[in-house]
């Protein structure tokens, strides 16, 4: 029992984390100002980090690569420190390839819940300043979708299939997964 409740603990703390970083990124490659609630909650969650991190790792365009290091890493100690509590050095030559898959699972599971958070926005219409991110983050997702699937009676339909197609993207991964430790 108190396994379980250090693994949810370690995976609540390095998803939220982790996460924050990778919003950082996506937010700096959008040009999303961080003068708003959301920028200034990811810098609280993730200067720490990314901020060290930014002297060894470049930047590749427009994409901080500083910030998606900072979710690997996190990811990384997270499963670094399960294995060493569940049998020590036996399991440590899965730690990266974990780290990669959870740091994946993070980023899809994110991005769903930005396009709920945006249909749910979209619906109460209102004049947050969080609106206006959480639509520019849900943009590239929704936009090539919206070119594909059909308006029914003025109701956008892109949401639901982005929702369906992050769905699948998780179970393929769930898949993948499994099979690279089946090795």
């Amino acid at each position: 029992m108190l396994l379980q409740i250090v693994s949810f603990l370690l995976d609540v703390t390095s998803g939220v984390l982790a996460g924050a970083c990778l919003l950082r990124m996506v937010m700096q490659a959008q040009r999303v100002p961080f003068s708003n609630p959301v920028g200034q909650l990811v810098f609280a969650l993730t200067d720490w980090l990314v901020l060290p991190l930014r002297k060894v790792v470049p930047a590749a365009g427009r994409w901080d690569l500083a910030s998606l290091a900072g979710a690997l890493l996190l990811k990384l100690a997270q499963y670094l420190l399960l294995a060493l509590l569940l049998g020590g050095m036996v399991g440590l030559a899965w730690v990266p390839v974990m780290a990669l898959f959870g740091t994946a699972h993070v980023a899809v599971t994110g991005l769903m819940g930005l396009v709920l958070v945006y249909v749910v926005l979209s619906w109460v219409q209102t004049r947050s300043p969080i609106a206006g991110v959480i639509e520019r983050l849900c943009v590239p997702l929704l936009a090539p979708l919206r070119r594909v699937v059909p308006q029914l009676g003025g109701l956008d339909l892109a949401p639901l299939a982005a929702l369906v197609l992050l769905q699948v993207a998780l179970i393929v991964l769930n898949n993948l997964q499994a099979a690279a430790l089946r090795l």
